[in-house]
């Protein structure tokens, strides 16, 4: 099982490289389009990088995914809070069952109330 890993993470290093060879040529990346960027309010947000392709392809392909893992995060929030309450509530009520057998086998035998537990 460990060499199938190898193998997958191997050949997706091969396919990353060969896209990134393929790639190569400059561009140019800017925050705002050309006619925006000339507002006299968003011309401090405007600026232009030049940037190898690959790069720009991979960073989209990581900000979609740390997009996608918080987007996820944040909807399963309710679900966690729910297991978080329910599992509150269990142990709560573990704690008083225990204290109400407690309770029930208080002055007898302490032989008698283990085998009164079966």
């Amino acid at each position: 099982m460990r060499y199938l890993r190898y193998l997958v993470l191997a050949a997706i290093a091969v396919v990353l490289i060969v896209v990134s060879l393929a790639n190569r040529g400059v561009v140019s990346v800017s925050t705002l389009p050309e006619g925006m960027a000339q507002m006299p309010l968003l011309d401090a947000f405007a600026f232009e990088v030049q940037l190898p392709l690959f790069i720009v392809i991979f960073g989209g392909i990581v900000a979609g995914l740390l997009i996608g893992f918080v987007w996820e995060w944040v909807r399963e929030h309710k679900h966690r809070s729910m297991a978080s309450k329910k599992n509150r509530e269990a142990h709560q009520l573990k704690q008083e069952v225990n204290r109400l057998k407690g309770e029930r086998h208080e002055g007898k035998d302490e032989v008698l109330a283990l085998l009164d537990e079966r």
